[in-house]
């Protein structure tokens, strides 16, 4: 058996489960699942079957004139360029003069010997905790992060720093912290926990610690307001208003930001600035902040950001983000043209985030102390502070000199992405998408499609990607990761693949920042492939509901004259109905391809398209069910995952996906057909299986979710599987938004505390295989210590299916079993 079968959960049964049911009426709510739920087709409706025959054979003339066809009805039906499918109660505080913050600020030094604060103590092994991980599939990481190793070298490239560190003391340091205080404050009392630990530091007349807070519906203090944006100093260990406001509009809008920077630069001159933004982050694409008190009023991008640090023209010593996912290839380019350090997390942060105390007494005590020194500091509290007191979390922190990445980068990156779009449009598209696929992925689930830049080049192994590694190596000065991740080497990048409606999004971003020309046509290749390998293959038959209903779909018929016949058909639904659903993604950065291009695409996929017609069940020697499938689809699989469902006499509770499966001696799939299922407290719930990471000495970690209202509120409880804990435990709570509401990814998670009400939640769907609604699913549950995570037998109707996911990112169904 070849190393492209994945790796199987290991299944640990404890007798028999609860029933499963529906509880209420419907939630109204949506599909709170995921990898399921159906497309929407071309004619808007859900595809309900029809069988076709089991050959799947398909001829490049026929891919030409498929691609051909939606490329010249896309066009018409876009317009011109096509254009893009995506568009992105009040406290008692004082007015003025002190105030005592509650005893939420109290904090433990990272030398404390307890635990157990912020976010909650963990289980160690949690790689990639709030929703973030390694790929769709298993990944085996190969090489050891570099932690833990202070970089003074400096490329002769580099250009001069901006800040001239006197020396001897002789520095005047301002330390600004942007502060939106959000649902980390009203939720967890986060902010005033870190403003506590600002409070605890030892300052001097050398230094001055401005805050400006807001972004916040509930301070849990009794000092900071909810109405208004305001900026605080520290005085003798206390907050003191300065009697500043910034108004009463969001914490997102550039023009807060900019009169913070523009009153922190004319009240506290120095020689040394340093620019902190605290809240959430998103990454590249969505930037940074979520103001609670404007729900839906975006976030601040990285183009607004360039706009208002270069109106302010302030050069800054560092900017540091306390904040998820702004250690990006692209956020530090942006900001190397105003500050020459960059300080953040390629991972989303743990809940408690930087332990400020230690840091901000050391730069008091010597306001001339190099910034990567300090830079260390920070980021060894950080990972020191979280492997403490929520242990198991992500934890990533790098600290990168933008003065030599600035020079450095883009020559390089040009020539990879020069390189790389060869490698894309020659033929070769399926090794790009294996090394994206197994690259180290940030905030996996959120579907952000962020990366470490230094894994994926080196996983590319091209000369041109061997020097881009080195060069982003060499600008990353220090870099430590909590010890359970590997492959995150500082600096992480936007690169395409669960999510193509963000493409446009991205080009847009790129645009604005200036960034690299080369690197954006390279990323649009691989979506514009990526998109045309998905019409080729079905476009609209990503749904598991034919097979469901006993209609198994698999795709084109193998007769290729017989395909070719299709095309009037195909080019009629196309024109009647809606293409982003036929593309599943589609943009501008498909439908302006030229004519050559797409011809091009489809000689390129001939020979490379996943055969659905394999996905049928068999007996074999031994009078076994199994799949027999040969090693070149094996090798198109990124990714394989059990679908269960549960036929209560109305419908089918979708219970989610799992990867669970076994192999006989000849590789083929033997289906699990003890009709078990994963319960918490012996209640099944609905579990979505998200990755799996293997690490060189056979340790691994397996993650999913579960849909759940937490006293409510809609979140995702998060099961870990690893060789230490093989039946799985709830790590925690990540909260859900809205759509809309923010494209930020939470920071943290929640952790569950005795008497907090579970309600778990799953979709419905009708036998016609239409979503109908969502549910509260079983029993709800009250916390009463530690959740019990288990295989448990059902003894409902059950319908048995695997999803297999293609390099192209389009899924396939196999027939369904009745148990």
């Amino acid at each position: 058996m070849s190393d492209n079968r994945p790796k199987s959960r290991e299944k640990h049964v404890s007798g028999q489960a609860k029933d499963v049911y529906r509880r209420g009426e419907g939630l109204g709510s949506g599909p709170v699942g995921s990898g399921s739920s159906p497309r929407p087709s071309a004619s808007g409706q859900t595809p309900s079957g029809g069988t076709r025959s089991r050959g799947g054979g398909r001829s490049p003339l026929f891919l030409i004139l498929v691609v051909a066809v939606l490329y010249f009805v896309f066009r018409g039906s876009l317009g011109g360029d096509g254009g893009s499918l995506l568009s992105g109660s009040q406290s008692s505080g004082s007015e003025s003069g002190y105030g005592s913050l509650y005893p939420a600020a109290a904090t433990q030094s990272p030398s404390s010997s307890s635990g157990g604060s912020g976010a909650g103590s963990l289980i160690e092994s949690l790689l990639g905790g709030a929703g973030s991980w390694t790929g769709g599939g298993s990944s085996t990481w190969s090489s050891s992060a570099n932690t833990g190793t202070l970089n003074r070298e400096v490329s002769p490239l580099a250009r001069d720093k901006f800040t001239k560190i006197r020396g001897d003391g002789s520095d005047q340091v301002t330390v600004m912290v942007y502060m939106c205080g959000s649902d980390l404050e009203s939720r967890s009392g986060m902010a005033t926990r870190d403003l506590g630990e600002m409070s605890k530091a030892t300052l001097s007349d050398k230094l001055n610690l401005v805050v400006c807070t807001g972004g916040c519906r509930q301070w849990q203090n009794s000092v900071i307001r909810n109405d208004v944006n305001q900026i605080y100093t520290f005085r003798d260990g206390s907050l003191v208003n300065t009697g500043k406001t910034l108004g009463s509009g969001s914490m997102t809008s550039p023009d807060t930001l900019s009169g913070f920077i523009s009153y922190c630069v004319e009240n506290y001159p120095a020689t040394r600035y340093e620019l902190i933004f605290w809240d959430h982050g998103g990454g590249s694409l969505s930037g940074y902040g979520y103001d609670e008190r404007f729900a839906r009023g975006g976030s601040l991008t990285l183009s607004a950001i360039s706009e208002v640090l270069g109106a302010s023209e302030v050069k800054f010593d560092f900017v540091g983000f306390d904040a998820c996912l702004m250690a990006t290839v692209e956020n530090a380019a942006m900001l190397s043209e105003y500050a020459d350090y960059l300080i953040a997390s390629e991972e989303t942060e743990p809940g408690i985030g930087w332990y400020y105390t230690n840091w901000l007494t050391a730069l008091a005590r010597d306001p001339s102390l190099p910034t990567l020194d300090l830079g260390k500091q920070i980021v060894d509290d950080f990972i020191s502070n979280c492997n403490r007191q929520c242990a198991g979390q992500p934890t990533t922190l790098s600290v990168v000199d933008l003065a030599e990445l600035g020079e450095t980068l883009p020559k390089n990156m040009s020539a990879f992405a020069s390189s790389l779009k060869d490698q894309i449009t020659s033929g070769d598209y399926q090794s790009v998408s294996t090394a994206r696929g197994n690259s180290r992925e940030f905030a996996s689930s959120s579907r952000i499609d962020q990366i470490d830049f230094v894994d994926f080049a080196e996983r590319i192994g091209s000369n041109e990607a061997k020097n881009l590694a080195k060069v982003l190596r060499s600008a990353v000065k220090y870099n430590a990761t909590a010890s359970s991740i590997t492959n995150a080497y500082g600096l992480s990048v936007y690169f395409p693949l669960k999510k193509l409606s963000s493409v446009d999004t991205a080009v847009k971003t790129y645009d604005a920042l200036g960034m690299d020309e080369d690197y954006t046509a390279c990323i649009r290749a691989f979506a514009s492939l990526e998109t045309s390998g998905q019409i080729s293959s079905g476009g609209t038959s990503n749904s598991p509901y034919a097979s469901l209903l006993g209609n198994f779909t698999n795709g084109y018929s193998g007769n290729s004259s017989a395909g070719m016949m299709d095309i009037s058909s195909l080019l009629s639904a196309a024109m009647s109905g809606d293409l982003s659903g036929l593309l599943g993604a589609g943009g501008s950065f498909f439908s302006d391809r030229s004519m050559d291009e797409l011809q091009q695409d489809a000689a390129n996929l001939a020979g490379h398209l996943f055969d659905p017609s394999q996905l049928y069940w068999q007996e074999n020697a031994n009078g076994q069910l199994v799949l027999s499938m040969d090693e070149a689809q094996w090798a198109l699989t990124q990714d394989l995952a059990l679908n269960l469902f549960v036929d209560d006499g109305a419908g089918y509770i979708d219970l989610g996906l799992d990867n669970v499966f076994s192999f006989d001696d000849n590789g083929n799939l033997v289906p699990d057909l003890e009709g078990t299922w994963i319960t918490i407290n012996r209640q099944p719930v609905a579990y979505y299986y998200t990755g799996t990471a293997e690490q060189p000495d056979g340790s691994y970690t397996i993650m999913g979710y579960v849909p759940a209202l937490l006293n409510g509120e809609a979140v995702r409880l998060m099961l870990i599987f690893n060789d230490e804990f093989p039946t799985g435990y709830v790590a925690g709570a990540m909260p859900v938004y809205e759509d809309g509401e923010t494209d930020t990814v939470a920071r943290g998670l929640i952790e569950l505390q005795d008497g907090d009400m579970l309600d778990f939640l799953c979709d419905f769907y009708s036998y016609s295989g239409n979503y109908e609604d969502s549910y509260k699913l079983g029993d709800p549950l009250t916390v009463q210590g530690e959740l019990s995570v288990s295989d448990a037998s059902l003894s409902e109707s059950l319908r048995i299916l695997y999803r297999f996911t293609d390099v192209y990112g389009q899924h396939y169904w196999t027939e369904a079993i009745e148990k």
